[in-house]
């Protein structure tokens, strides 16, 4: 294992980071992390004493846009602290050696640290014709996946590429791309980070948490970490209000675009997509697509180079969105235009969930969640009348003759039917 002549406080200290920049990246750390603030010390007191962990960095079918986001991370900050915790000792890209002399350091890595270092893979693996569409010094990506990653204490998948196989498994996919998990299947404490790039505070918050727990965090069914792929954009977007009031940007460059409405008829794809983009931002700041003004497209989604195309047509309905009921039938529940607009959608919810009751809304169901809303209500307006109720009116079947609409007839936002 790579040696630790310091402390982390101290390396970072030659390198001109100060230790409250070191503690502000502990606490960026927490939050990322979805842990409380009180865990910002524990952190801090891991990466003081940890090992420096061997790092070798793969890349097979890419463009090196993971890379070019890995080396663009905040700085000082991120870069300085990431590079000081681990040892890259392989990646092609940034590496001094070159041609044997390369390769040679890759090997000493798997054979000198067999379990004890972490393989980050960027970009896809081709498997059609033996694999013979990427090789490097002689071996096919295949072979070099197989052998180094199952050789790992962990495999990171950085990227749509590496995760599903990206852009190159777009159809017809010639050469027979496909991501880590297709490629080595079985592969213990695989760590799965899609996006078109993937973004550095993840990649950085996986490592961190690892140091930190000695284990990696948790995963959904498809190897993503929860953290960070555990809630729809759609459910943080910063332009969610507009959405929830029916403000469409209609075109490029009109009024609504000028204003910040939202995206979402010019093809955003936020209410399909699970990602932490708009808490985290990019690159050290609060930028990110939605809020430079252009619509997600979707690339932490499965194959979405297939599924989520054409980028800038709208998704068909989506279940589960969109409000039902209009302002004026919800404010009577409310005794003014605050506690109105806190319930809002909680009771719109409720018609949805009737519709729809296994989807979720932030962690919670929706029935949870309009019920959460209803209590809200009674507590600050008293109990709320049956006739009042929006949720149990949704549920009558309408009186012969009745035309009235569930929307209003100048919304054109996604439908739950």
């Amino acid at each position: 294992m790579p040696a630790r002549p310091l402390p982390l406080e101290e390396r970072l200290a030659a390198r001109g980071v100060s230790r409250r920049q070191f503690l502000k990246f502990c606490a960026a750390m927490s939050a990322a992390l979805a842990l409380p603030s009180t865990f910002t010390p524990r952190i801090a007191r891991a990466l003081n004493t940890a090992e420096r962990l061997p790092v070798v960095w793969l890349e097979f079918q890419d463009c090196a846009g993971n890379t070019e986001s890995f080396l663009r991370a905040e700085s000082p900050g991120v870069a300085d602290i990431v590079l000081e915790q681990i040892s890259l000792e392989y990646h092609e890209t940034i590496m001094a050696p070159a041609g044997h002399r390369a390769e040679h350091s890759l090997d000493a890595v798997v054979e000198n640290y067999p379990g004890q270092y972490i393989a980050i893979v960027e970009g896809s693996i081709p498997i059609a014709n033996g694999g013979v569409y990427c090789t490097i010094g002689g071996r096919t990506a295949l072979s070099i996946a197989e052998r180094v990653c199952s050789n790992a204490l962990a495999t990171i998948a950085v990227g749509a590429c590496a995760w599903d196989g990206g852009w190159p498994a777009a159809s017809p996919n010639p050469t027979g791309a496909v991501g880590v998990r297709q490629a080595v299947p079985g592969l213990k404490n695989l760590i799965n980070l899609p996006g078109c790039p993937m973004n550095v505070i993840n990649l950085t918050a996986v490592i961190v948490h690892y140091l930190t727990f000695k284990q990696l965090p948790a995963t959904d069914e498809q190897g993503r970490p929860f953290f960070a792929y555990g809630q729809l954009i759609h459910n943080n977007c910063e332009r969610r209000g507009h959405f929830d009031s029916g403000r469409f940007v209609e075109r490029w460059g009109d009024e609504g675009h000028r204003l910040g409405w939202c995206l979402y008829k010019m093809g955003c794809k936020g209410p399909q997509t699970l990602s932490n983009c708009p808490a985290v931002g990019w690159n050290g700041t609060s930028y990110w697509p939605i809020g430079a003004g252009h619509g997600c497209v979707g690339c932490m989604s499965p194959r979405f180079w297939d599924t989520m195309s054409p980028f800038y047509e709208r998704l068909p309905n989506v279940e589960g969105f969109g409000i039902e009921v209009t302002a004026d039938t919800l404010g009577a529940i409310a005794v003014g235009a605050v506690a109105a607009a806190g319930v809002v959608h909680g009771v719109a919810s409720a018609i949805r969930a009737s519709r729809h009751p296994i989807a979720t809304h932030g962690g919670e169901t929706l029935v949870e969640a309009a019920e959460r809303a209803v209590q809200v209500v009674e507590q600050i307006a008293g109990p709320v009348k049956a006739e009042e109720k929006p949720a149990e009116e949704a549920g009558k079947p309408m009186a012969s003759g009745d035309t009235r609409e569930s929307v209003r007839p100048d919304r054109d936002g996604p439908s739950a039917s």
